[in-house]
């Protein structure tokens, strides 16, 4: 995932539903593939955050003592802030940032 190069807003906004239907002429296919994508944008970055939160997990639990990992705390804010996986997805589909081809189509050609 390169958020980089793409300039990706934080919150919604209106999107124009030709543009989105105009890279496959069906809209439902191409807000499938757009779901697709936000699902393994999703799974990457939550991959990410795990592995980053398992570097400050303790080994054992005790109940009576309660502390707050600061560097845990700070990874989940930075999570957090970061755009939503299907505000990601939309902006890499309209970008061509995204390969997808559709099977049904290629046979019948």
């Amino acid at each position: 995932m390169n958020q980089n190069e793409l300039e990706i807003p934080n919150s919604t906004i209106t999107r124009d539903t030709r543009e989105i239907d105009e890279k496959t002429g069906n809209l439902y296919e191409s807000v499938a593939i757009i779901a697709k994508r936000a699902n393994q944008i999703s799974s990457q970055m939550k991959e990410e955050l795990v592995a980053k939160l398992d570097e400050f997990a303790s080994d054992h639990d005790n109940l009576e003592e309660i502390f707050e990992n600061r560097e845990q705390i700070e990874i989940s804010k930075y999570y957090e802030g970061l755009p939503k996986s299907t505000i990601i997805a939309i902006e890499e589909f309209l970008h061509d940032k995204v390969y997808f081809r559709n099977p049904a189509r290629e046979e019948s050609k």
